[in-house]
């Protein structure tokens, strides 16, 4: 049975043991420094096993050992935006985080796949990768397939639609600089364009970027959860099913799309080997030069930790 721990116990973190569990991906260790929380909620979790019919184990946990032989770790720990907080207000309090889970996840399990979810996200998964040294296909940044989902449901709301005949994806870094690709959003292959005005297109691209935020101001002292977990654990399945889905991930570019050195949303292969190709599309001038200026916001984001 595939190993699947996930380092954070908060909101996001548990939400995507629950689900990971409830798919019967593999086992689920659930892991904070918070004495109690994982243990209490990785109990209730394990619990729901004779409802929801699931023979998968959880286990809270305030032991990093318990990262041996994980087959992926998922790093949910840092603290969440709160309201006119952007993500990269929180950059130097979780960039200390992820800097001792990473190296917990180097001693205890350097065969595994990191799959970052902590915001500033592309940030955050471009210090993982510094830190442990691991190779470029096994880290790797959980963003685009949240974006994207958003996208899908605000078209699929417009249209009055299923969101199962909506396809699109949104590239670039997890904020204010994210490039949806309306060029190739389509409704049962139909062009959105054809579909949704210009002027009404526009003000759905605008609350998909800003889709974090609004859930944000509705929580008051949180921030999304249920989408971001589901997001995590259609990436976390995939890899351990190979499934070779084509998602957007944020992951090292080494001059595609004439971005290097930067960790960044763009479709690839997603398998067994974690990030098994970058696939190169063809962009509008207009959506090439966003994806370019999203990356250098974040690389020299990223210079500012001295990474």
């Amino acid at each position: 049975m595939c190993k699947i721990t996930i380092v954070g116990a908060g909101n996001v973190g548990a939400s995507t043991a629950l689900l990971v569990v409830q798919k019967e991906l593999g086992d689920a260790v659930l892991i904070d420094v918070l004495e109690g929380i994982p243990q209490g909620k990785g109990l209730d979790m394990l619990q729901t096993g004779p409802l929801e019919m699931f023979d998968s184990y959880v286990e809270g946990t305030n032991d990093f050992s318990k990262l041996q032989n994980s087959d992926i770790v998922v790093v949910t720990a840092g603290i969440a935006r709160k309201p006119g907080m952007s993500r990269e207000d929180l950059l130097k309090i979780n960039a200390d985080i992820v800097k001792s889970v990473v190296e917990n996840i180097k001693k205890y399990a350097p065969e595994s796949i990191i799959l970052m979810v902590t915001n500033p996200l592309d940030v955050m998964t471009y210090l993982a990768y510094k830190i442990s040294g691991f190779p470029k296909n096994r880290v790797m940044g959980q963003a685009g397939v949240l974006d994207s989902a958003r996208l899908k449901t605000f078209i699929a709301m417009e249209l009055g639609v299923s969101i199962e005949d909506v396809s699109t994806m949104v590239l670039g870094g997890h904020g204010d600089t994210m490039v949806p690709l309306i060029e190739y959003t389509t409704v049962s292959g139909i062009p959105v364009k054809h579909l949704i005005q210009e002027d009404k297109l526009q003000g759905i691209v605008k609350r998909t970027i800003k889709g974090g935020e609004e859930i944000v101001g509705y929580l008051k002292t949180g921030s999304a959860y249920y989408a971001p977990a589901a997001s995590t654990v259609s990436m976390v399945e995939a890899i351990l099913k190979d499934k070779k889905r084509v998602l957007p991930v944020s992951t090292l570019l080494e001059g595609q799309y004439g971005i290097n050195d930067t960790f960044i949303g763009v479709p690839v292969i997603l398998g067994k080997d974690g990030v098994e190709k970058i696939i190169e599309i063809k962009l509008s001038e207009t959506d090439l030069k966003a994806l370019q200026k999203s990356a250098e916001f974040y690389r020299n984001t990223s210079k500012s930790l001295g990474y």
